[in-house]
């Protein structure tokens, strides 16, 4: 929770000028103490619904001890579904519809998989695109991940992301803090650790050119975090900073399929910074039982999770549950008590966080 400048000790104008949260005493007087409601978009694939519900559920819940949130996930129903994970959007989610009617304080909008070249050639495109125009105008601050990051930029800034062809991006990688007086990064390592996982690239180049500010940078991994010119409005997501220890072990073996059912040519190569050596050794072996049972024309052996996952370490989840918390905390302080209007009386649309 912020400190309150209650007095003119240096100390507190000092703090706001490194990004840390120090609210006037007379906007502290007028601040109401209520519970927020926060909206997941979830566009991730049917078997992946479930679990980056828990991800996302997870982050937000543990970014703040005192705060009271309202998870409230919608899906977009262009995209096609299985039958089992319609059920599950349909008693538990709720409408776009009936996510206007009530209004939110912040958004996020999950990444997901993608069957055409061009962005705007996939069926969420206009109905995404509606979404984040709505959020724009009536929600406070609106959190895209990965590929929502690349088709918000494109819609709204006309940059479109660059393809890496068949090499696929993931694994762990190290990143700096290129700004360290945004309060989105108040009081996290300087160098810390993001899963990325993608096939395209949005290039800081693109992102200067749209007008963004970059806060969070890797050598190899590019831009991970930005956020737009006003600061908060809507804050975009190269990394997964929410992914489990399991994920990326999860998506290997998905690949590993992909090569055993003849859907890609190449066994894939491990995601980058994740497995140790015993674990390369392990699935190295892995792989000639693979290459054997293909031969022989048998079933695919049990793939080895269970046991490389207590060799993965997370190096990344406190500091996405740092990053999670401050946006939780700035959207706290400028939203409206009414959830559809976007910031409380008095803040310049322009500027809410005043920097």
């Amino acid at each position: 929770m912020p400190l309150v400048a209650h007095n003119d000790l240096p100390a507190f104008q000092d703090l706001h000028k490194e990004g840390q949260i120090v609210l006037s005493h007379e906007r502290a007087k007028h601040q109401d103490i209520r519970a927020l409601h926060v909206g997941l978009l979830n566009m991730m694939p049917d078997a992946a619904l479930v679990p980056t519900e828990r991800q996302f559920f997870r982050l937000i819940g543990a970014s703040n001890p005192i705060a009271q949130f309202y998870v409230h996930p919608f899906a977009l129903p262009e995209q096609a579904r299985g039958e089992k994970a319609q059920k599950h959007i349909a008693d538990h989610y709720e409408t776009f519809e009936q996510i206007q009617d009530q209004g939110l304080d912040a958004l996020i909008i999950t990444g997901a998989n993608v069957t055409h070249s061009n962005l705007s050639d996939e069926s969420f495109w206009e109905p995404l695109i509606k979404v984040a125009d709505w959020a724009h105008e009536n929600v406070t601050s609106t959190l895209c991940s990965c590929l929502a990051t690349h088709a918000i930029i494109e819609a709204r800034h006309h940059q479109k992301r660059q393809s890496l062809g068949d090499k696929k991006h993931w694994g762990v990688f190290q990143h700096w803090v290129k700004d360290n007086t945004h309060p989105l990064v108040s009081d996290i390592n300087t160098r810390f650790d993001v899963p990325h996982s993608r096939y395209n690239k949005m290039s800081r180049e693109q992102f200067s050119k749209a007008g963004l500010k970059i806060l969070v940078e890797g050598e190899k991994a590019g831009v991970h975090l930005a956020v737009s010119a006003d600061g908060i409005r809507t804050v975009y997501f190269q990394g997964h900073p929410e992914y489990d220890r399991i994920s990326l072990i999860k998506e290997y073996k998905r690949e590993v399929i992909r090569f055993f059912t003849n859907e890609r040519s190449d066994y894939p190569p491990f995601p980058e910074n994740i497995f140790d050596i015993t674990s390369q050794a392990l699935f190295d072996e892995y792989q000639d039982l693979i290459t054997q049972s293909m031969k022989a024309k048998e079933s695919m052996p049990v793939f080895p999770e269970d046991i490389i996952l207590p060799r993965v370490q997370n190096t990344w989840h406190d500091s996405g549950l740092a990053v999670i918390g401050n946006w939780m905390g700035l959207v706290y302080q400028i939203t409206h008590t009414d959830r559809k209007r976007p910031f409380m009386d008095g803040l310049d649309p322009q500027n809410p966080l005043g920097l």
